[in-house]
């Protein structure tokens, strides 16, 4: 995907509004169609059988009619395959649910043509749009050749970007035959082997504090107000700066490691576990849910699945997910494994060699020589090596 700043006019901003309003009402039809579906039922209809019921509410409603058919329809068919990526036991998409107004806004559009996206100036270009006519859009750089559809987006701060769906060309290894490891962590989000030490940037102090302050004053706010919604724009606006940051980030720093290595080795976790909430149930209540849950916040602010997909799709099978078991208390110099050696969340110093080091760096390390340490300590082909330290003789 390659996006952009969309910048249309208020005409055309209220053309969009209204894409965006028949897809989302096309979109919960179809949920709604489905959600009445049980085993030993007859099955909900499909795609083909949506279309032609979306015909004849057309038909019916002029409101509907109005609209642009092919987002409508587009609308149905993103459905059909969000359900098929549902049912697919290799795929790990959740079941389609409602979309709500001011949060999933956007369409598709489908069958664009070589002239409908062009260039008027260095920083301009605009593309044509259902309904809406020609919309410019920030040309920060070029769009990709062989675009045959795009989707628009509206986020929850009100800006609008168009998305061509192209998929780019991967970044091409070195060939220096260097391997690198990543130790994603939360007060350093990534560390290489090398000892680089790479960290998501977040809001600054002031816009933190001015962050909470919003959230406090939204608390109080009464719901419906003008005054809520001011504040919850002002809320999603530095939401969104934090987004936009993090991603700019995971851009750059998986762009720089991809042409660097030629094998590039992470931890292979669980995050969607990992980020569980910890408050149980009524019956069994969890313990320390406010801690657990101030983690579960950092970890998602650190980015760690997000560096490691956009490796993924930059860097195709040069990317090694490596069992995490044991790497951040294994010496990368002797290998011996004891707890004891990580003596704080950033000084590793082994206890049978005396061996110091940064802790996350050593983790690094260690999966980037692919260590997959049992639950005994040993490496699995070796010896195993968390047994009493030996003393080293040195010959002559």
């Amino acid at each position: 995907m390659s996006r952009y700043r969309l910048l249309p006019s208020p005409a055309q901003e209220a053309a969009l509004r209204d894409h965006c309003g028949h897809a989302r009402f096309t979109w919960n039809l179809a949920v709604e169609q489905h959600s009445h579906w049980r085993p030993g039922r007859t099955s909900a209809p499909g795609y083909l059988e949506q279309c032609r019921q979306l015909t004849a509410a057309r038909a019916e409603h002029p409101w509907l009619a109005a609209g642009s058919q092919m987002v409508q329809q587009q609308a149905l068919r993103d459905f059909a395959q969000a359900t098929a990526a549902f049912f697919d036991p290799e795929n790990r998409a959740g079941r389609p649910s409602w979309r709500k107004a001011g949060r999933n806004g956007g369409f598709r559009v489908v069958a664009v043509k070589p002239g409908e996206v062009r260039r008027l100036s260095r920083h301009t270009g605009e593309v044509r749009v259902p309904k809406a006519g020609w919309v410019r859009f920030r040309w920060s750089r070029p769009v990709p050749p062989g675009a045959k559809s795009y989707r628009i987006t509206l986020d929850r701060t009100g800006r609008w970007h168009v998305a061509f769906a192209v998929i780019p060309d991967p970044i091409a290894g070195p060939g220096n035959g260097q391997t690198v490891g990543i130790d994603r962590g939360v007060a350093v989000s990534a560390a290489l082997s090398t000892g680089e030490m790479l960290t998501a940037p977040g809001l600054s102090l002031g816009r933190r504090q001015r962050l909470r302050r919003l959230q406090r004053r939204l608390a109080r706010a009464r719901p419906g107000s003008n005054r809520r919604a001011r504040v919850k724009l002002a809320i999603a606006r530095l939401r969104a700066r934090e987004t936009d940051r993090r991603k700019d980030w995971a851009e750059k720093a998986s762009r720089d490691i991809a042409r660097r290595f030629d094998l590039i080795r992470v931890e292979d976790l669980q995050i969607r576990n990992m980020t569980r909430s910890a408050k149980g149930t009524r019956e069994n209540p969890g313990r320390n849910v406010r801690q657990k849950a101030g983690l579960n916040r950092e970890i998602m602010r650190s980015g760690w699945g997000l560096l490691v997909r956009r490796l993924e799709d930059k860097a195709p099978g040069r990317v090694e997910k490596i069992n995490p078991a044991f790497t951040s208390q294994r010496c990368s110099a002797c290998g011996y494994v004891d707890g004891k050696s990580r003596e704080s969340q950033a000084v590793f110093r082994c206890t049978a060699c005396g061996f110091a080091c940064n802790a996350d760096v050593n983790a690094a390390r260690n999966i980037a020589a692919g260590h997959a340490v049992t639950a005994r300590g040993g490496d699995g082909v070796a010896r195993p090596v968390n047994r009493e330290p030996q003393l080293l003789l040195q010959s002559a």
